[in-house]
């Protein structure tokens, strides 16, 4: 069984006149708190492994276009990072008990500041051209429709371009909180975020596509 904050806090102290005794509790404390800091270091390393395989996923995914799946893909890893977060408590209590500075731990382990998260913004990505924004006005509908035909193989390449920019965000973001096992919770949070916003932003781009092309 995991062992609890008062067992902790009292392991050491109550054999206060019995020294073989003490050092023995000590011992054996330090001993369920490194054995408690592997289980919490597996649950990251596992976090880590799932989440780069996640993100291949993903990648296979967004390539079928199979947008329900990603979503249900985001919805695991939210499950997983949860289940890392829930365990820095723990895990702040186990190096404090081992006279461990958490914040000096290695990358991955600690809950020290993480890098941004870069954001895609819409604007970012390639313009969908349009018969409409030619400054030249088009005398009848024919002319409009022509237009039309001859800006067809540049805003299925403007389209493609869109989805397969976002698509590889996506991806990005959740390897770069997958490095960390999702133990940095700010950083995991807010890659989780842009994760789910680029995921909308990447449907969004889907749907444009088929409203312009049909498909």
């Amino acid at each position: 069984m995991p062992i609890s904050i008062g067992e902790l806090r009292r392991a050491v102290g109550r054999f206060e006149t019995d020294t073989a005794g003490m050092v023995e509790a000590s011992i054996r404390t330090a001993e369920r708190a490194l054995a408690e800091l592997d289980a919490c270091a597996a649950l990251i390393d596992n976090a880590g492994e799932q989440g780069q395989r996640s993100a291949d996923l993903i990648r296979e995914l967004a390539a079928k276009e199979a947008v329900g799946q990603v979503a249900a893909e985001l919805d695991m890893l939210d499950a997983v990072a949860g289940r890392v977060w829930e365990s820095a408590p723990l895990r702040r209590l186990l190096n404090s008990v081992l006279g461990r500075d958490a914040g000096g731990a290695p990358d991955g382990e600690g809950d020290g500041v993480a890098p941004g998260v870069r954001t895609l913004v819409e604007a970012e990505l390639p313009a969908l051209p349009s018969a409409y924004d030619d400054g030249d006005a088009f005398d009848d509908l024919m002319a409009l429709a022509a237009r039309g035909v001859e800006l067809a193989p540049r805003l299925e390449l403007a389209h493609a371009e869109r989805i397969s920019r976002v698509a590889a965000h996506l991806v990005s973001v959740v390897e770069g909180a997958a490095k960390s096992g999702f133990a940095q919770e700010g950083f995991a949070r807010a890659s989780l975020s842009e994760a789910r916003r680029a995921w909308a932003l990447w449907e969004r781009c889907l749907g444009e596509r088929r409203r312009d092309l049909g498909r």
